[in-house]
């Protein structure tokens, strides 16, 4: 890919070198910075400012998972990832040329609305799955990668199914070398539950 394009920057609040609350498997997850959706009961609020997080660019994360082992693959999130088309498009791409690592998007936008516009269709041609769909409160199941019953599977190459999604954890605790503590998953603001 040119060089031109892998400079792309990519606004990011957060990245997780190794999850297994975020897909199948262990996934290397990345958490966009911004989403203008703010859907009511969102689980990851201070995601949605346009400012904020770090700007990385999309060779930097590319590089950052190629430097993990034994992942499964990939996870991006946020925020909204699909307000930063071009980022993911690309990076997407690199990812499918490079390795056989499975890409997830995760996305309030539907499938509709995706297909609908031609950058938000560009960033997820290189994704395995996209889980669709502004999160509804009122409908909240926190289960198999869906914060709410009515976000939907738009499974783009049979890599995962639904049965591969169900074991997939609702909330995962991550400890750091450094003291952090990362709490991730469908985990509602200011509560722990599955």
């Amino acid at each position: 890919m040119a060089l031109t394009a892998l400079s792309t920057p990519w606004r990011i609040h957060d990245v997780v070198p190794r999850s297994v609350a975020n897909g199948p498997g262990q996934r290397f997850t990345i958490w966009s910075q911004g989403c203008p959706l703010a859907c009511p009961g969102c689980f990851n609020p201070g995601t949605h400012a346009g400012t904020g997080g770090v700007t990385r660019s999309v060779g930097e994360l590319v590089d950052a998972v190629l430097d993990v082992t034994d992942i499964e693959g990939v996870t991006l999130t946020g925020g909204e990832p699909l307000e930063q088309p071009r980022a993911v498009a690309v990076f997407c791409a690199e990812l499918r040329a490079r390795t056989d690592l499975g890409v997830i998007v995760l996305t309030g936008f539907t499938r509709a609305e995706i297909e609908a516009d031609q950058e938000k269709l560009a960033a997820v041609a290189a994704v395995d799955l996209v889980v669709a769909g502004r999160y509804n409160r009122r409908r909240r199941v926190a289960a198999g990668l869906r914060g709410s019953a009515n976000k939907m599977y738009w499974d783009r190459t049979g890599r995962y199914p639904p049965s591969a999604l169900e074991p997939v954890p609702a909330m995962e605790v991550i400890l750091g070398v450094d003291g952090t503590v990362t709490v991730t998953g469908m985990v509602a603001p200011g509560r722990i539950d599955s």
